[in-house]
């Protein structure tokens, strides 16, 4: 991340910058002149400014160039350069006032200046620039750090929590194979050895460090081993069914997005109908870049009420595409006495082939 006050050396917003100063000085100049006339103060302080600003201007990009506060540290080099400021413009505004008042004879009637009202005012007008300098240069590039840094803080409080969501959601699905593979051991102890190969398939592909982000065709050929686990453990009693559209596989979702709602079809839909069920994953694309991706099952439905508390995996689901989207995607249950569907919309995020 670049420091701030890095943005002072941009030209556009440099010139923008110097031309608001230069204005903001002859704006107060000619407001001053038209009040009083006094032409001695209006060229005292018109050369104190025509040297004093382009000293402030150059002395500002010289002194802040390397130099990048953030919050409190801020104060004292932005006190330190107010000040030094101040200090020049007052000492500017004696010289100029003295050389004037030889040259242009005052406005009869108006009071005359000591060396301490100069000094005082000369501070005044340091003073001013300066904050007016600080306004134009320093103080976006402050607001840009403190900008990019909230979005920073903010990705890393999301991905701390996407990663406490896959520690509670990797232990929980592999508990639950193992459940489903224990079954088999005295049945089919052969079958057993089998579904224990395509666990470790399984735990080898979630343990890869490929990043939170996975392509849709490598989630669902996850899926479907995963599947097979469930299909032999519940032989004659599940069947899956794949409707997996073309222009969808190469979208990137969240790793093991699909599974918990997959895990519940299985447990609270099709198993829960006398003589089996069926399970359908459906991918499809639909209008406006978004991807839909839909778990049925044939169960008895489930009641209309809120996601209990327990039910980790509808809500990792949801806490995890709000994470990663925000708004713009979402969980939604229709249930009815014919089956449940399950269905996830989201943005298209298109994987590269390399």
């Amino acid at each position: 991340m670049q420091p701030p006050f890095e943005t002072i050396n941009r030209k556009p917003s440099r010139r923008l910058g110097v031309l608001a100063m230069v204005g903001i000085a002859l704006l107060q100049l000619a407001s001053e002149y038209l009040g009083t006339r006094d032409a001695a103060r209006f060229f005292s302080k018109l050369m104190a400014l025509s040297i004093g600003l382009p000293l402030l201007i150059a002395g500002g990009f010289a002194a802040f160039r390397r130099v990048s506060p953030r919050g409190p540290s801020a104060v004292g080099p932005l006190f330190v350069g107010a000040l030094t400021t101040g200090v020049v413009f007052a000492l500017l505004l004696l010289a100029t006032r003295a050389l004037t008042a030889s040259l242009i004879m005052p406005r009869p009637g108006l009071e005359a200046w000591g060396h301490g009202d100069v000094l005082r005012v000369g501070f005044a007008l340091g003073l001013t620039h300066f904050g007016v300098w600080a306004l134009a240069f320093v103080f976006p590039g402050v607001a840009e750090d403190l900008r990019v840094r909230a979005l920073e803080a903010q990705q890393l409080r999301t991905q701390a929590e996407l990663a406490r969501l896959r520690s509670h959601l990797e232990p929980h699905f592999l508990l639950n194979t193992l459940n489903a593979i224990a079954g088999l051991v005295t049945e089919d102890p052969r079958k057993a050895r089998q579904l224990i190969g395509t666990l470790g398939d399984l735990l080898r592909d979630s343990a890869e460090p490929e990043g939170e982000m996975q392509m849709l065709d490598a989630q669902i050929e996850w899926l479907r081993r995963y599947a097979q686990i469930l299909e032999e453990r519940h032989a004659g009693h599940l069947v899956f069914r794949w409707e997996i559209s073309r222009g969808t596989r190469r979208a990137l979702l969240p790793r093991l997005l699909l599974q918990p709602l997959v895990e519940n079809a299985v447990k609270h839909g099709a198993l829960m109908r006398a003589g089996g069920g069926q399970i359908v994953v459906r991918t499809e694309l639909a209008d406006g870049g978004r991807l839909i991706c839909t778990v049925e099952d044939n169960g008895p439905g489930v009641a209309a009420r809120p996601t209990r508390p327990g039910a980790f995996g509808l809500l990792s689901v949801r806490s995890r595409l709000s994470l990663r989207y925000s708004d713009a995607a979402w969980l939604r249950i229709e249930s009815s006495a014919a089956g449940t569907r399950s269905i996830v919309e989201m943005p298209l995020e298109q994987g590269s082939t390399s």
